[in-house]
């Protein structure tokens, strides 16, 4: 199995690259091309995905990210593409925290997931993210506590995702003052 590869960007499409490893072009299936530059020298962490008609590369940029691919598969329903495709459509810390708070509406809309399957993802994963999730949003609580509250106030998890990254800049001012900003935010996008 082939764990990792470096080696130089030598192109890149919508979900893969081709990485240069001492002039042998690796085809890899990669969710975030756009974070790429060509003649970047760069790590893969690779799914290496084998069967009768088809031998595949799976790329990530770090270990969380390849562990989480790997939890997504074991799902009934999900297979390699459709998670690539997950990933593409959404970032990491959406991903994980849509699945804590049991948000079909969010992962329905993601690509190639359904009613069925998006509950499969929720039975199968809720609990078992979270230290995923604790790792790559640090200093965080704040965030939580506020985004709970306004959760407490009648607004969707499908309306509070989308804030995340946002509210995460703010993630050490005091829980009234992300609080605000959050409010701020939705009111903002309702307008649009």
């Amino acid at each position: 199995m082939i764990a990792y590869i470096t080696g130089k960007v030598h192109s890149y499409g919508s979900d893969w690259v081709i990485l240069d490893h001492m002039g042998l072009g690796y085809r890899i299936f990669f969710a975030y091309p756009e974070r790429l530059k060509l003649n970047e020298e760069v790590c893969l962490y690779t799914y290496q995905y084998i069967r009768e008609d088809e031998h595949s590369l799976y790329g990530f940029l770090n270990m969380q990210e390849y562990e989480f691919f790997l939890k997504l598969i074991s799902v009934k329903g999900v297979g390699c593409k459709t998670a690539n495709a997950i990933f593409a459509a959404s970032r990491f810390e959406q991903l994980v925290l849509a699945i804590e708070n049991s948000d079909l509406d969010f992962l329905k809309r993601l690509p190639g997931i359904g009613a069925k399957t998006a509950s499969q993802i929720i039975l199968d994963l809720k609990g078992k993210l979270i230290s995923m999730r604790n790792e790559e949003v640090k200093g965080s609580r704040s965030v939580q506590e506020a985004l709970e509250a306004l959760k407490a106030l009648g607004y969707k998890q499908s309306e509070l995702t989308p804030l995340l990254k946002e509210l995460e800049k703010s993630s050490n001012e005091s829980v009234d003052v992300i609080l605000k900003l959050a409010l701020q935010l939705l009111a903002q996008r309702r307008r649009q």
